[in-house]
């Protein structure tokens, strides 16, 4: 077996990525929409420039192999195939999943992917193809596609273009949805799983899009006002020092710990029309601490605010189960007997589709200071993110180590 690894698809833009940033931090808007999309660095044959330098793999026929792949993309999830060619998704985030055949992928940023092809169609060549997913119509987007190919050795039709694969439509929610609740961990004796069963920490946590006042003219929000994001209507505001080195070296003032275990308001989350009053958030710096060992259960509520969308969100210092998920607003009484406690897939991102919810368990056996964040670039830097806090145990290895002593200080 052979393996290749996809960057599928970092975003490519005419100007530099830091003014990119820097524009749209300025703006309190949407960044630029990028140029083009790129599988291992370059657009391919869809784009004027590129078509020389297209990525291909040379395969043998009746050979079998594997493709590590990893969404770099800043804000975009990406529906993801090969013409012609059923994949096998073996893992994700560094965990086995039972083989789940499928002729499409989705990938979140930041997300990765494992999966098998055989090359066992006729000798030619084939479209490795990549397009984004979106399920929010008012925001601006890189609708294009990215193309690799896949060639078999000794084609000899070479002068005709590559087929083209079979990809879900740019807004197919439910495509995307089925996929990522398709996957399942291996859970056999050879691949044991653990997940929690007795839960001593609960948290149910919104995830919204927000408004806040617009500190300059330079402003292109809604009415006036510049974007903003959050948890639990806490809009994370940066600290003057990193919160590791404050909880490390005891420095009171940076931080608060008393990030909300609910959200601080309850109404219908995912309805079409929130009122604007609620679209304001706090901003703060506070965390989550928890005790060494404690088992968590934390479901993530997508809300409608402003404008409803999916949520990657990956938690820092740890990988969790995914043990549930759906559209609408999470019913603790109704939904918790449809978890799946049995073989859930071990993540470290996990999409929370648009107005809709995922529930997670993971236990807290890894000391240190952890964020938490959306994993789409302009919604970290508005402010979709928190922190947990594990606390030392008592055992060997149990304790967070101290930085090194050549460590340089932050200025």
């Amino acid at each position: 077996m052979r393996v290749s690894v996809l960057y599928a698809s970092p975003e490519w833009w005419w100007q530099d990525v830091e003014a990119v940033l820097q524009d749209f931090l300025k703006t309190g808007g949407d960044p630029n929409t990028s140029a083009a999309l790129t599988i291992n660095g370059q657009p391919g044959d869809f784009y004027p420039c590129s078509k020389p330098e297209t990525t291909k793999m040379i395969v043998e026929y009746g050979k079998t192999y594997m493709i590590r792949m990893v969404n770099a993309a800043m804000n975009i999830f990406m529906f993801w195939a090969i013409a012609g060619h059923e994949v096998t998704i073996v893992g994700t985030d560094g965990a086995y999943t039972k083989p789940l055949k499928s002729n499409y992928v989705v990938i979140s940023p930041g997300q990765t992917i494992d999966l098998l092809f055989t090359a066992d169609q006729p000798v030619d060549q084939y479209y490795i193809a990549a397009k984004p997913y979106n399920s929010q119509p008012f925001i601006s987007f890189d609708n294009t596609t990215t193309t690799a190919i896949i060639e078999y050795k000794g084609n000899n039709r070479s002068y005709l273009p590559p087929r083209f694969p079979y990809l879900p439509k740019v807004n197919d929610t439910v495509a995307s949805a089925n996929f990522t609740g398709s996957l399942r961990s291996l859970a056999s004796r050879a691949h044991p799983i653990d997940v929690p069963k007795k839960i001593t920490r609960n948290f149910l946590f919104t995830l919204s899009i927000n408004t806040l006042p617009c500190p300059n003219r330079a402003c292109l929000g809604p009415r006036g006002l510049r974007f903003a994001a959050s948890v639990n209507n806490i809009s994370f505001e940066s600290t003057t020092i990193s919160i590791l080195e404050a909880y490390y070296g005891k420095i009171n003032g940076v931080y608060g710990n008393d990030f909300p275990r609910l959200p601080p308001l309850f109404f219908n989350f995912t309805s079409r029309n929130i009122s604007r009053s609620l679209e304001t958030p706090l901003n703060a710096s506070e965390v989550v601490v928890l005790e060494y060992g404690d088992t968590v259960e934390l479901v993530f509520q997508g809300t409608n605010m402003v404008a409803g969308i999916d949520h990657p969100m990956h938690l820092h210092g740890h990988s969790f189960y995914v043990v549930g998920w759906g559209f609408g607003n999470f019913n603790r009484s109704r939904d918790r007997l449809k978890f799946n406690l049995e073989d859930p897939p071990l993540q470290q991102t996990i999409a929370v589709p648009k107005n809709g919810w995922t529930a997670i368990r993971f236990k807290a056996d890894n000391p240190g200071v952890w964020l938490m964040h959306c994993h789409l670039e302009r919604h970290i830097i508005w402010g979709m993110e928190m922190t947990f806090i594990t606390k030392n145990g008592n055992g060997v290895g149990e304790s967070m180590l101290p930085p090194p002593p050549d460590m340089p200080r932050c200025t």
